[in-house]
């Protein structure tokens, strides 16, 4: 989606207010937020004040207009194309259709190099390749890795399982293809955040139980449980971008009634063994009300055996990767991300 003259002028203003002195920023944002020992970082709450003033919450009136808002949103907070990057356009074959995704790769890039499959959030219902595109590139110019991103059916049109299947047929074909792709076929991560971060839980899962293990699993503030309501779902209810009422509103066009919320390929944490999963990074924000669920996932994993960085942001909010242009702090942490794919990537990493 290219950037229209109102979004080029909202990104503007974005970075003009964030290049205030620290003193305006926080007379803009307002009082400290604190809970507990936690301190919302000044980045994550002038941004949430933004939203307030402009009143562009996550969720809008309706599918189709939450789908627009979000991606005419990522040239404002995503800040301009991360370049140089090369873009090429795949059509992969899936059991019911075809699966777009875009391939992102970093100049002088030799090959083969590590491959990140990327699936991108906004709760199995709203958000697309468009929305994340600045945060695959930043993924793959500090990672130093190809990263492809794929366009999985959304719900309520194509409800669960419908992306988990687009998403394992994705992660087939980057394996069975990966010499094509300029990957090495015993490199490939999966990775994505939030709804994403589930989508790529479950593919690690189901695609090691196939024989064709992922080396490295990224997970970023993933939705694990759909089951259970966790105590950061009620301190975090309405505030921080991500809300209790969005939640409900996401897992009730993707698993309707009838649907069985306790499956694993929708709530990944409740699978009996997690036994020989590839090595995962897990990070959270502490002002999310998904932190509890993405942080019991890590607790489980590293009980199983399986190696497990866990990194809570404790000063920041849900969605923290999609913010590159609001302030330092966010694109902080997602380069720390980044560079625990580079590592999880790297031969040396995956070497006994």
């Amino acid at each position: 989606m290219a950037p229209t003259l109102q979004s080029r002028a909202q990104s503007t203003a974005t970075q003009l207010l964030y290049s205030l002195p620290k003193g305006a920023r926080r007379a803009i944002a307002g009082k400290p937020v604190r809970l507990g020992t936690q301190r919302l970082a000044l980045d994550a709450q002038l941004l949430l004040r933004m939203v307030e003033i402009g009143g562009q919450q996550l969720v809008q009136d309706g599918v189709a207009e939450s789908r627009r808002m979000m991606d005419a949103a990522a040239p404002v907070i995503g800040g301009k194309p991360i370049q140089p990057v090369q873009t090429s356009e795949y059509t992969i074959p899936g059991e019911i259709g075809d699966i777009p995704a875009t391939l992102y790769t970093p100049s002088r890039l030799a090959e083969p190099s590590g491959l990140l499959v990327f699936y991108h959030g906004g709760g199995w219902v709203i958000g697309s390749r468009a929305s994340h595109d600045n945060t695959a590139r930043f993924l793959a110019t500090r990672a130093r890795a190809r990263v492809l991103s794929v366009e999985y059916r959304l719900a309520p049109e194509n409800p669960f399982p419908a992306a988990v299947d687009d998403a394992l047929d994705a992660y087939r074909y980057a394996h069975a293809h990966a010499a094509a792709l300029g990957a090495a076929q015993d490199r490939i991560a999966v990775g994505g955040d939030s709804a994403g971060g589930n989508l790529a839980a479950v593919i690690a899962q189901q695609a090691t139980h196939e024989g064709r293990a992922p080396a490295f699993q990224l997970l970023l503030y993933p939705a694990v449980d759909g089951t259970c309501r966790r105590r950061s779902r009620e301190l975090f209810a309405d505030g921080f971008f991500l809300t209790d009422e969005n939640i409900t509103w996401f897992l009730d066009h993707y698993a309707p009634a009838g649907v069985d919320r306790a499956d694993p390929k929708l709530s990944p944490l409740l699978t009996e063994d997690l036994r020989g999963l590839p090595p995962a990074y897990i990070a959270t924000a502490g002002f999310d009300p998904l932190r509890d669920e993405g942080e019991a996932y890590a607790e489980r994993l590293s009980a199983a055996g399986v190696p497990t960085a866990l990194r809570r942001h404790s000063e920041l909010i849900h969605g923290f990767v999609n913010f590159l242009a609001a302030g330092r702090r966010f694109s902080e942490a997602t380069a720390e991300a980044a560079g625990a794919l580079q590592l999880g990537l790297s031969r040396s990493a995956n070497t006994p």
